[in-house]
């Protein structure tokens, strides 16, 4: 792999402009050779706010004319699939947003082609590159294996209706909760569930319990039908507690600090820049060096496809 990677990019989305065109245009070894989006007007304002000037709505043409090492999928999960697909069969390496797919069989499914195609792969779960999450486990696990950890995740959404009902909200967004409790404890070996419909005709709640194979335990806790937006971790281990609100601050107890050291957010990120802070520009940087040094990457789609399967054995948990 060459020193400068080259990246294109199919999706000129909000989220994209926010955080990954910004995470992108910030690293010198990074070269983002072309853009592509279906909304002409997107694609022109984007190419032009990041200085991008090869642009298409056709991203077959843009795949076929431009000489990239990579392809950023930054599209919505009913559109990923055949798309990504495409960038895999021409042996490109492919970074794409949570959640990986529609279905764990069409994660699994990429999964698959990707390893036959020989392809680095890796999907967006940007709470696992958040600084201060990733500092403070080194913190706790510096102390011994975490043996109980907590992952929530509550909206004020109850009709939960993701892309018209195309997926279901555990699936689509409270995955990020899923795979961070994965991140945080490892290998699930047992599920015990209960689901809820608040408000709503489907199911908007999830509570969990999980036995990890290293003997540790772990509490889901997403609900959508509650008064915001709460989002937080706990990671145990003999001797060490850590409560992190990673949008603000991380209180860590120990023996010797039995009133809590606190870590902000920002402090640990070295930055108050949001799309830094929150794990963005952790996970493209990830992406990048995996690519430059032929790793895989953490999260890649193999990986992500668990994450898809843990959430089918929730569901089947609670029938």
């Amino acid at each position: 792999m060459p020193d400068k990677i080259r990246v294109a990019v199919i999706g000129a989305g909000a989220l994209a402009n926010r955080v990954h065109y910004p995470s992108l245009r910030a690293m010198p070894d990074v070269e983002i050779v072309a853009l592509c989006d279906l909304v002409e007007s997107k694609c022109q304002s984007t190419g032009d706010a990041f200085g991008i000037s090869r642009r298409y709505t056709d991203y077959r043409r843009m795949l076929d004319a431009e000489k990239a090492d990579a392809v950023y999928v930054l599209m919505p999960p009913y559109h990923l699939f055949d798309i990504t697909m495409d960038v895999i069969e021409r042996g490109l390496h492919v970074f794409i947003e949570k959640p990986p797919a529609v279905t764990t069989f069409q994660a699994e499914s990429l999964a698959l082609k990707a390893a036959s195609k020989g392809v680095r792969t890796m999907v967006g779960f940007n709470r696992r590159f958040i600084p201060l999450m990733r500092q403070v486990r080194a913190m706790v696990e510096s102390q011994g294996p975490i043996n109980h950890c907590v992952s929530v995740f509550y909206k004020a959404m109850p009709e939960a209706l993701y892309y018209r009902g195309a997926i279901d909200y555990l699936h689509c967004d409270a995955i990020h909760a899923v795979d961070a409790l994965r991140w945080m404890g490892g290998a699930v070996d047992e599920v015990a569930s209960v689901m809820g419909h608040f408000g709503w005709t489907r199911e908007n709640a999830c509570h969990a319990v999980v036995k990890f194979a290293s003997g540790g335990t772990g509490v889901l806790m997403t609900n959508w039908a509650t008064g915001g937006r709460v989002h937080t971790f706990e990671m145990h281990a003999q001797g060490i507690s850590a409560f992190i609100d990673p949008d603000r601050e991380a209180r860590i107890y120990t023996p010797e600090s039995p009133q809590g050291r606190v870590i902000t957010t920002q402090e640990s990120a070295g930055t108050d820049e949001w799309h830094v802070y929150y794990g963005f520009f952790g996970e493209n940087r990830h992406f990048i060096d995996c690519l430059k040094e032929g790793k895989e990457p953490e999260t890649n789609f193999t990986e992500a496809a668990r994450s898809m399967r843990l959430v089918d054995d929730l569901y089947a948990a609670a029938a």
